[in-house]
């Protein structure tokens, strides 16, 4: 029996939650031996059903993560731990955890010192105990093992991938040419510089700037307001629904990511899918993640990335031809691949052949379970 911590089906779904979403999807699909547990307070109600997932212990957050679920895994036998959030118990031995980037420590303007606090006062103790790390691109793999001299033989790539819905789709109808980011408005994701960049066009006076993300963080930002508000252009979308995102990715000239630090990215990937062209930011992991599908600029260069604008707006076949390329980098990344690398990974810990759907079920620990959605 292997218990799989499932605390981010409580929370708002971003990028770190996408990741152990369809990890878990995925690997209910590989392995009977998998139990799904979460504090109470469910989100992500299709998920959760489709995982069997069981609500146990009494608080929420971090006091169920370090209280409540090493109590129920000490009742119950000290079962290996799989955590794949960025989370985990601190001072529980048997587990695999996962931790996706140092953004907290290369980008402190982007989080409270609350935030860089906990994490830098939490990873070093969670590190200092598992048994094995995930993380997902050979980026953060080093990142993290520089940072923290953590060992490198004992991090495990497991990339992020993009959920089959996202594919081609006819544009949407009567809709301006734009080009499309999206992103949390956190500082290191380096809106302002790309909305320099975008005022900087000239001949595109009916070309538009579509910016989907958390739009009351993004105003928070004086610089980002000001700027914003010379040209109506730019247009703040806020959050989207999947279906929405979709329908923006499709229609769609290109996907700006001007990122200063990403561990993977998400976003980029999503757009290719949809096969709509990406010119990227050349740093951290962006490179390794699209390789030679992408456009590529200084993310620090306001001019470079507006000449980058300025190129994939004017030049067709190099449209079409990133366009063929995305949707081939894309075929690189399945979460059904990263899940068998976790499972494969749990084999090796527990001296298993790899890959064995167990006969062993959970079913008596589901039993003794405090509730089950």
């Amino acid at each position: 029996m292997i218990v799989i911590n499932a605390r981010f089906l409580t929370q708002e779904l971003r990028g770190v939650q996408r990741f152990a979403e369809q990890t878990c999807l995925a690997l209910r699909q590989l392995r009977d031996d998998v139990i799904f547990v979460a504090p109470h307070g469910i989100m992500m109600h299709e998920s959760a059903k489709a995982l069997d997932v069981q609500c146990i212990g009494r608080h929420s957050g971090h006091l169920w993560e370090q209280l409540d679920l090493p109590l129920f895994l000490r009742r119950h036998g000290n079962p290996l731990l799989v955590s794949l959030c960025s989370t985990a118990p601190l001072f529980y031995g048997n587990q695999i955890a996962t931790h996706h980037d140092v953004t907290y420590v290369r980008h402190p303007e982007s989080y409270t010192r609350l935030f860089r606090l906990l994490y830098r006062t939490m990873t070093p103790i969670m590190l200092s105990r598992i048994k094995a790390l995930l993380t997902v691109s050979n980026f953060s793999k080093g990142e993290i093992a520089q940072f923290y001299n953590f060992p490198e033989k004992k991090i495990f790539v497991v990339p992020n991938a993009v959920s089959g819905a996202f594919q081609p789709g006819p544009p949407l109808r009567d809709q301006p040419d734009y080009l499309l980011a999206v992103s949390s408005p956190s500082a290191h994701k380096n809106f302002s510089r790309m909305i320099q960049a975008f005022l900087l066009l000239r001949g595109h006076d009916d070309v538009q700037l579509h910016i989907v993300g958390g739009a009351s963080g993004i105003f928070s930002d004086d610089n980002l307001q000001r700027l914003a508000s010379r040209d109506p252009r730019i247009r703040f979308l806020g959050r989207l629904s999947d279906d929405q995102l979709i329908e923006q990715y499709q229609g769609a000239t290109a996907f700006v990511f001007p990122s200063l630090y990403e561990g993977f990215g998400i976003p980029p990937l999503e757009a290719q899918a949809c096969g709509c062209p990406v010119l990227a930011a050349n740093a951290a992991s962006i490179p390794e993640v699209l390789q030679a599908s992408a456009l590529y600029f200084d993310p620090l260069d306001v001019t470079h990335m507006a000449s980058a604008m300025e190129r994939i707006l004017t030049d067709l076949p190099l449209r079409q031809s990133l366009r063929r390329r995305g949707l081939n980098n894309v075929t690189r990344f399945s979460w059904e691949e990263s899940a068998r690398r976790v499972s494969q990974r749990i084999d090796t810990l527990l001296n298993r052949p790899k890959d064995r759907r167990t006969s062993t079920g959970p079913d008596a620990l589901r039993r003794e379970s405090s509730s089950k959605l």
